[in-house]
């Protein structure tokens, strides 16, 4: 299938944050994704004390669960009520600070440190504000992207990424001339061009 019937769509921030205040969010995992839990030796390959970057988390308990195998987790996300909700949802009390350089920005951070979530549009982010991870769990943000900015996109994550990272890529496959997204459709044949 060609994903041309939505090349052009554009969902704005906006109505990201009206999903989010509104309680859409179907995409939401409460018991977290099946596939990480799979495929976690390929994330994690025999190593310890990772760090791990959630693109677009929304309040994904995966973040939890890998944080208390002693990983440091970083996530980015544009609605601060999601985040908010992820730290009372998982009982985990927290500290709010701004981001030097990025106008309106907070990270939220677990007080013990080891889980930093930051509120912001991600294409503000770089490694600079970041750094560089071991690992990136990428279970919705390709597909939630706007089609315009994949190639943005991907090449951010690339340029977050250690040498030697893994990065766990899930995405959906159905007719694209059938849904308008998102989930985008974004088909194979795209995913190695973005990352080679």
């Amino acid at each position: 299938a060609d994903a041309g019937a939505q090349r052009d769509r554009v969902v704005p921030t906006a109505e990201w944050l009206q999903k989010w205040a509104a309680g859409k969010t179907g995409f939401h995992n409460e018991r977290g994704h099946p596939l990480l839990q799979k495929n976690l030796d390929v994330l994690l390959n025999g190593r310890s004390g990772l760090r791990i970057f959630f693109p677009l988390c929304g309040k994904a308990v995966e973040m939890k669960w890998l944080a208390d195998m002693g990983h440091h987790v970083v996530g980015a996300e544009v609605s601060e009520q999601a985040l908010k909700e992820f730290f009372a949802e998982q009982g985990l009390p927290y500290r709010e600070e701004p981001v030097p350089g990025i106008a309106g920005a907070k990270v939220l951070q677990s007080l013990s440190g080891n889980i930093s979530l930051y509120c912001c549009s991600i294409y503000d982010l770089s490694s600079a504000v970041v750094g560089k991870f071991d690992g990136v769990w990428d279970r919705g943000a390709l597909v939630a992207v706007n089609p315009r900015d994949r190639q943005r996109y991907a090449s951010l994550m690339i340029s977050l990424m250690e040498k030697n990272s893994s990065y766990l890529l899930v995405t959906v496959l159905y007719d694209p001339n059938k849904h308008k997204g998102p989930p985008f459709y974004v088909p194979e044949s795209e995913i190695r061009s973005l990352f080679g």
